[in-house]
């Protein structure tokens, strides 16, 4: 598999398990949605609370597994993480509609929980691509 047939299964693909590092040096994991946005990075909407949020602000190295709906097509992505935190409203709009494939049907309501949730957003830089595999 191509570098950018891997990119073309994270881009089909918006269901993964995210894996941070604990304090304690054990995986944490957490099923998310995400983007592989057109720049090429990998973003994900995520509250500021969360174990995998600090647990990316004190070490930014991320790993997902991304598996296709039929369980015989996955790949996982190491990366490194950055957290947007300021004036995330934007991107998480982005986020969702890259998500979801459309406009939310309220921006206003869309915007105002963001803000209360203390949403921010994730972003992975790709570092590597372990190869899909066809069980």
């Amino acid at each position: 598999m191509t570098h950018d047939e891997a990119l073309d299964f994270i881009r089909r693909n918006h269901h993964a398990v995210l894996a941070t590092i604990k304090r304690d040096g054990r995986p944490q994991m957490s099923h998310i949605s995400y983007l592989l946005d057109d720049d090429g990075k990998i973003k994900i909407s995520v509250t500021l609370d969360r174990a995998k949020t600090r647990n990316l602000l004190r070490d930014p190295r991320a790993s997902l597994s991304i598996v296709a709906d039929a369980w015989s097509e996955y790949l996982v992505v190491d990366g490194t993480c950055e957290v947007v935190q300021d004036d995330a409203v934007p991107l998480l709009r982005h986020v969702y509609e890259g998500i979801v494939g459309k406009p939310h049907d309220n921006w206003d309501a869309f915007d105002a929980s963001m803000v209360r949730d203390g949403r921010v957003v994730l972003v992975i830089t790709i570092e590597r691509i372990y190869p899909l595999s066809r069980g």
